[in-house]
């Protein structure tokens, strides 16, 4: 079985985050601990390892990690192993109260609600601690009752969001399994025709069957007992012909398995999505295209979308798998809908994204002075809208432009940091923005005049999204209904 990266079984840049910094705690409470079991000061313990005692306050805070020298240092003068000093238990009660009160506090949820820091010292007492430790685990709990339904789907994409970002969002092995294919059928360049297509299915042993009645759930349906693709007649589709067939055909090449839940169901989807991105725009001359491009400095989304022939959409996606792997160039990608709500997101250049205590974007409003809100606003939707906008993360350059669908209309926006926007078209707009967001007053809360004028006096009757509330129909494949599909073989098979 081929297993990308993001699905083989380790933990996210998240969760990689998330206990690099829990280390760094635990060890410094185990260091303040010893310490003061052997009666010492900071300046006495400062005195014998060699470095001053405000720096071992930071060790002990868990602000800044001792390197493998110091670590050594601090063993001996403590008397422990370094076994010992790196143990995964908390020393005590009060210290692993502390070291959840400090990760709570470094966390989305707790800087979402704008309270002060408490500061975590000898003096606080430990009731205090329980009390704050308690009301942050029954706060997370309510918040996770309240999202119960989409839950898994969230904490899912905030997951493989985490791995894209460490991989730069470039996989390997998939590039690699597409090349296969791509030579297995004599494609070298150029944008893939439906004879190619076929061809490919063809050589994997498959046979492919237009149907009018493919069942609503679903975009395709591979029949593996008789080797058969099947796909709509209708021509009225949100999504390219060409890329539904390569998923389909990309979960025979990765040899997916059926997924045991949703977390592996949608690695398998992004997963399959990245195959047929990679096979409607090679590797090998998609990259020679940009690299041209780069040295021009003329990189545009829309030179990729009309050179191969594919969407917009699909061309940012492929952009962002092969900026920063051959081109050096962090970037970040949004697909917001006309309500403002983000639909998709990926980012590895810095560029700060609101999300909810989960850490999931999706769902999330977009800032309104972001590139990818203000395009909606551009009468002029035949050129690409391109903006500057300065944020606390720094300054962005973005260019964007909308698409209909039958979700509505969608705005698609690929953004790179000031210092590289020198190498893409559209770099001299005058458009320039500022975002203060995450905070409320940039973009979510009423300005003053308004507020004062129709607060209380205002009831709007809000659009209810009732499919956010309702739970996905359950199974192996999350949105299907199997019994559909299964009837549907068995009448094609006979």
């Amino acid at each position: 079985m081929i297993t990308p990266t993001w699905n083989r079984a380790r933990p996210t840049p998240e969760d990689d985050g998330a206990r690099d910094a829990q280390d760094a705690i635990s060890l410094g409470r185990r260091i303040r601990h010893l310490r003061k079991g052997k009666g010492m000061t900071l300046g006495d313990l400062g005195a014998v390892v060699g470095t001053a005692p405000s720096q071992l306050s930071l060790m002990e805070n868990g602000k800044r990690e001792p390197k493998l020298g110091m670590l050594q240092g601090l063993a001996r003068a403590l008397d422990v192993t370094i076994d010992q000093l790196l143990g995964s238990e908390p020393p005590t009660r009060r210290a692993a109260l502390e070291i959840e009160l400090e990760r709570a506090q470094r966390g989305p949820l707790y800087e979402s609600l704008g309270l002060p820091k408490v500061r975590i010292s000898s003096r606080l007492p430990t009731e205090v601690l329980e009390s704050l430790v308690g009301l942050q685990n029954e706060l997370e709990r309510r918040l996770d009752e309240q999202v119960a339904t989409p839950e898994e789907a969230r904490r899912a994409n905030a997951e493989l969001r985490g791995i894209m970002r460490k991989q730069n969002n470039y996989f390997s092995e998939i590039e690699a399994e597409a090349q296969k294919v791509l030579d297995s059928v004599g494609h070298t360049s150029g944008p893939m025709s439906q004879h190619i297509i076929a061809d490919i299915a063809a050589h994997l042993g498959f046979t492919l069957h237009h149907v009018g009645d493919l069942p609503h759930s679903t975009r395709s349906v591979t029949d593996l007992k008789n080797r058969r693709i099947y796909l709509t007649q209708s021509q009225r589709t949100d999504h390219d012909p060409r890329s539904v067939l390569l998923q389909a055909l990309g979960h025979y090449v990765l040899q997916h398995q059926t997924p045991e839940n949703y977390r592996e169901f949608l690695r398998q989807r992004v997963a399959t999505n990245y195959f047929a991105a990679a096979l409607l725009l090679p590797e090998r001359p998609a990259v020679e295209f940009l690299r041209k491009a780069k040295a021009a400095k003329e990189i545009a989304v829309e030179d990729i979308r009309d050179a191969f022939a594919v969407s917009y959409e699909t061309a940012a996606h492929r952009f962002t798998n092969l900026a920063t792997e051959h081109l050096d160039i962090p970037t970040h990608f949004q697909k917001t809908h006309e309500s403002g709500i983000i639909y998709k997101a990926y980012e590895n250049d810095g560029v700060t994204f609101p999300q909810d205590h989960t850490g999931a974007i999706e769902g999330q409003p977009s800032c309104k002075r972001w590139t990818s809100r203000v395009v909606f606003e551009v009468a002029d939707k035949f050129r690409a809208y391109n903006q500057y906008t300065d944020t606390p993360s720094g300054t962005y350059w973005c260019t964007a432009r909308t698409e209909h669908s039958a979700g509505g209309e969608f705005s698609l926006s690929i953004g790179v940091p000031y210092a590289h926007v020198k190498w893409f078209r559209g770099r001299d707009t005058t458009i320039r923005e500022k975002s203060m967001c995450p905070d409320e007053a940039c973009c979510r809360r009423p300005p003053s005049s308004l507020a004062d004028s129709w607060s209380g006096n205002a009831w709007p009757s809000a659009r209810a999204h009732s499919h956010l509330l309702a739970a996905m129909p359950p199974g192996a494949f999350p949105g299907v209904d199997e019994t559909e599909v299964y009837s549907f073989l068995e009448a094609h098979s006979r």
